[in-house]
């Protein structure tokens, strides 16, 4: 049965700020550390650290006490991907929320990319 990764992450991230967890742990890709990063620049999580075993490699995410965005939604799937043109993006919840967007120039918020002017694959909006 196949999951979706990202998806898996964000709820991991989700189900943890609302149990009051001060750690949980998520196994590593590129792409999510890449989320992960933006995440703790936009003060989602408090920090992150990858650590590697013999076989497998891990990110454990530190979680904020009183965590700003507690809204999580997966926009672009496995199934769908939802891209959006650079004069297409928009702000979130009036600039209060972020979007992660995956562009020809990487992984970055929704403002970033406007200020680049980059369109690209829409991930996830958090608010």
């Amino acid at each position: 049965m196949y999951t979706d990764p990202i998806a898996d992450l964000l709820t991991r991230i989700r189900n943890g700020i609302h149990a009051d967890h001060d750690l949980i742990t998520v196994p590593h890709s590129k792409m999510k550390e890449n989320i992960v990063k933006i995440l703790k620049n936009t003060n989602v999580i408090k920090d992150f650290e990858i650590t590697a075993d013999k076989e497998k490699k891990t990110i454990n995410i530190i979680l904020e006490e009183n965590a700003p965005f507690s809204t999580f939604t997966r926009i672009s799937k496995p199934g769908q991907r939802i891209y959006i043109k650079r004069t297409d993006i928009r702000q979130i919840k009036s600039g209060l929320g972020i979007a992660i967007i995956s562009t020809s120039k990487g992984v970055m918020t929704n403002m970033e990319a406007r200020k680049q002017n980059l369109g690209g694959e829409i991930i996830c909006e958090i608010s």
